[in-house]
């Protein structure tokens, strides 16, 4: 969002009557603590990332009213218009930071502060940390199918204007290397990729109305160089990579194929490049990706993919399952018992055991402000560390491409197993340490 700009009425109207009414029976001020967390992870996968926390830490200190806002508030009651109108978050708030890998009950973000302050913010986090984190997931499993060759971020006609920017900003944190989004480029520093679609090519016909694709890729060529990626699927792709050839000779950029089996086209492609000395011109596949079919196309001739529709989507999962809940209020633990919602109460932080070839065994959650669980023999790192202060975010909080480089070395931590794209238990469990009413009793 621009500077400057309210996040406020990015909520939901019930927050607001819960603040009236807080407001008029004095629990308003109580101090409490909120907390960011996912019973279970989305369709049984084994991990989630953690993304969306600088967004969330702007949103929050943007998070003021206008006068016109209020003026609509016609709901609510003169104090309740009036404790909005001098509304600034000025509580703390401690989470893992951007491209921390998460599992179920993993305390990810805990808001602190009264009530009335905390409560009205609900909407806003969730609505941020479930989108991104649910595109950086799924682009992490994608990455990891990929095998070490790049993927490109081509999302945005898939989904709202300005989701498809966030999903960019998602996806480059989970480490593909592009995005075609030319407002995440700017907006986020995110190198930005392009050539041309089917439309360049179709424009190029004869008088007679015959297809000249030779005609569109010479122009192309003239355009962008000889370095740039010639789409061949429009007409016969046999046909197509020979016009491409034909053209800009061997040492053009790359093709990109967008229709048909990718694996049996690509190899007979490679053979065909192969064959014109074209040895370095690389192979670039899209056609609706995901992590399943560019892992069946591990073993085949591709050199770059382009993933569009899965990605800004979540691959299946659009969002991450994150809830907000009251954990604690006035230093007492409190604490949901619904049906299948089970929690537990109380403000936490956690750390991460590994054993000293550097892979993760299990995550211990246990109080904020108590000492680190005896670990063992196994090294342990802290997750949770302050993000905003008094109102004020934290200094020196990583940047973009430090969080993507973070997330590249915490999946490096995994197990082997934790890094399959079947559904089975997360990778690592999570151990409740120290708390009164032990999870699952």
């Amino acid at each position: 969002m621009p500077a400057g700009r309210s996040t406020s009425l990015l909520t939901d109207k019930y927050e607001l009557t819960m603040l009236q009414a807080a407001l008029r029976d004095g629990t308003a001020h109580r101090q409490s603590s909120f907390e960011v967390f996912s019973r279970r992870l989305p369709n049984e996968r084994r991990y989630g990332v953690v993304a969306g926390t600088d967004r969330v830490l702007r949103a929050i200190q943007d998070f003021v009213f206008t006068e016109e806002q209020l003026a609509e508030m016609d709901f609510l009651d003169e104090d309740t218009v009036e404790y909005l109108r001098n509304y600034r978050f000025s509580g703390q708030v401690d989470g893992y930071r951007e491209g921390e890998l998460y599992f179920a009950y993993s305390p990810i973000l805990t808001v602190r502060g009264t009530f009335a302050e905390c409560v009205i913010l609900e909407t806003v986090i969730l609505s941020i940390m479930n989108s991104d984190s649910a595109v950086a997931s799924a682009a992490s499993r994608m990455v990891t199918a990929a095998d070490g060759r790049p993927i490109i971020e081509m999302g945005s006609r898939r989904t709202h204007e300005y989701a498809a920017v966030t999903a960019a900003r998602a996806a480059y944190l989970a480490g593909f290397v592009a995005t075609s989004n030319l407002e995440a480029s700017h907006r986020y520093g995110i190198p930005a990729s392009g050539t041309s679609a089917h439309a360049w090519t179709l424009l190029h016909v004869n008088e007679d109305g015959s297809p000249n694709e030779a005609a569109a890729f010479r122009s192309q060529i003239e355009s962008q160089g000889v370095s740039t990626t010639l789409l061949v699927d429009t007409y016969d792709i046999t046909e197509g990579v020979n016009t491409a050839l034909d053209v800009a000779g061997p040492e053009l950029g790359g093709v990109r194929i967008d229709s048909g089996d990718l694996g049996m086209i690509t190899r007979r492609v490679r053979r065909q490049l192969d064959e014109r000395g074209a040895y370095n011109t690389k192979i670039v596949v899209s056609s609706d990706l995901d992590e399943f079919t560019i892992a069946g196309l591990r073993g085949d001739p591709v050199d770059t993919y382009g993933v569009g529709t899965s990605v800004v989507t979540g691959s299946g999962s659009p969002t991450a399952g994150l809830v907000y809940k009251l954990v604690e209020v006035d230093g007492h633990p409190v604490v949901k018992r619904s049906s299948g919602k089970a929690m537990t109460g109380g403000t936490k932080t956690a750390v991460r055991a590994y054993r000293a070839t550097g892979v993760a065994v299990e995550e211990i959650v246990h109080p904020f402000g108590t000492p680190t669980p005896d670990c063992g023999q196994l090294d342990s790192t802290d997750l949770t560390i302050p993000l905003m202060r008094d109102g004020k975010v934290v200094d020196g909080l990583p940047d973009l491409e430090a969080s993507r480089a973070h997330l590249a070395e915490q999946i490096r931590t995994l197990p082997w197993e934790g890094l399959a794209l079947s559904r089975d238990e997360p990778a690592i469990p999570t151990r409740f340490s120290g708390f009164p009413d032990p999870y699952g009793e």
